[in-house]
């Protein structure tokens, strides 16, 4: 780990959050030198923490091995510029091997997923994620989403169970039960936006005190991203309005046209800025080419 858990705490609640795509090649083989140009890339612009191998990355997608090698080549082309945060998962057993590999890479934290496919109790939730924190010195992160949904009391509960959570990311946009976390929680974690587009969330979020999302478009729009969250830190409201009404609600109409688009579409527009990552695996499919079209139309309009 480059930076202490203060540091850490600090980069992840207060700054724009990148979550690159996976690199791979013609073949469907990670690509390792075009992942690290990628990382080198997004470096230049003004981010506060990488999150590598996370949703936008495919991280179901990866076999451990590719996995080792993503975040061993994060931590290096980062090198102490921003923290790194790794993923884990799918059950407890594999979420603590990912951390552990996360671990020995560098990385500074995991961004910890909900177990694999089965509903699940709340002190079930509890069990699983006490276990993988209590298996690594990293800085945890709980991603509080889909069949891993924890409510207000199983969170204040592993926060006073694990001293290494710093925070919970929203994946659900359920400003109400969010909201219910932070009150009951309070300043003990960090909290961080986490729909899939979450600037259409942005001023939502900001106003339950929520200063920081996961930004996906930041993989091909970032110097757009990079506005849009300055302007919605700064209070400039016609900003963020405009960019809202002009590239995210249309993108969001883009996105929901097919499940898994919110991965593909990225992948696709990072394609059209010259940054090519490769086509998605499957389950996903990437875009059709009128769908293409369309995203390379809003890319050019809020490049003018």
């Amino acid at each position: 780990m480059a930076f202490s858990r203060q540091a850490v705490t600090g980069a992840v609640g207060d700054g724009l959050l990148s979550f690159p795509v996976t690199d791979f090649d013609a073949n469907g083989n990670f690509d390792a030198a075009s992942y690290r140009a990628r990382i080198e890339w997004l470096l230049k612009y003004e981010i506060s923490t990488l999150f590598v191998a996370g949703g936008t990355g495919e991280f179901f997608n990866l076999s451990l091995d590719e996995f080792r090698e993503i975040v061993t080549i994060a931590v290096e082309a980062t090198n102490g510029r921003v923290p790194v945060i790794a993923s884990a998962g799918m059950n407890a057993h594999l979420a603590r091997q990912y951390a552990r590999i996360a671990e020995e890479a560098g990385a500074d934290g995991i961004l910890l997923m909900p177990p694999y496919l089965t509903e699940c109790p709340q002190s079930g939730l509890f069990d699983y994620a006490r276990s993988v924190c209590g298996s690594t010195a990293l800085n945890v992160i709980y991603y509080n989403r889909a069949n891993g949904l924890m409510k207000a009391e199983t969170v204040k509960a592993l926060a006073d169970a694990c001293p290494n959570l710093i925070g919970v990311k929203d994946g659900r946009g359920d400003i109400q039960a969010l909201n219910t976390i932070i009150k009951t929680v309070g300043d003990r974690l960090v909290y961080v936006g986490g729909v899939p587009t979450a600037e259409i969330f942005a001023e939502a979020y900001l106003s339950i005190g929520v200063n920081t999302y996961s930004s996906a478009v930041f993989n091909f729009v970032p110097e757009m991203a990079v506005s849009f969250y300055k302007a919605l830190r700064a209070g400039d409201s016609a900003t963020v309005a405009r960019l809202t009404r002009e590239f995210f609600i249309p993108f969001v109409q883009l996105r929901d046209t097919c499940p898994g688009y919110a991965v593909s579409l990225v992948k696709a527009g990072a394609a059209l800025v010259g940054h090519s990552g490769g086509d998605v695996r499957s389950p996903l499919t990437m875009p059709s080419a009128d769908e293409t079209k369309r995203l390379q139309a809003l890319i050019d309009h809020v490049a003018r």
